[in-house]
């Protein structure tokens, strides 16, 4: 299942670790705070528990989304050139 992963953390060590992590799962980079992936539900749980557990009591947000197939595909995206490295 498509999800969403989310996280607005002011610790750069924190944040770096959550980014790996995601990265780790299998989830692609949107924008700088933001990763979609499809894993599995249990997959899901699993990250958001480990990306919890890497905040532990510091200041953060993070929110992990899932979104079925059709949604996901029913999406809307403007990405500029500059934006993808061309």
């Amino acid at each position: 299942m498509n999800c969403l992963l989310l996280y607005d953390i002011p610790d750069d060590k924190v944040r770096t670790k959550v980014a790996d992590a995601c990265l780790d799962y299998g989830l692609d980079r949107l924008q700088y705070s933001a990763f979609h992936g499809d894993i599995s539900r249990n997959y899901q749980a699993e990250l958001f528990l480990k990306v919890t557990a890497l905040l532990g009591s510091l200041p953060g947000n993070i929110q992990l989304i899932p979104i079925c197939k059709k949604d996901w595909q029913q999406r809307q995206a403007f990405i500029t050139a500059q934006m993808l490295g061309l």
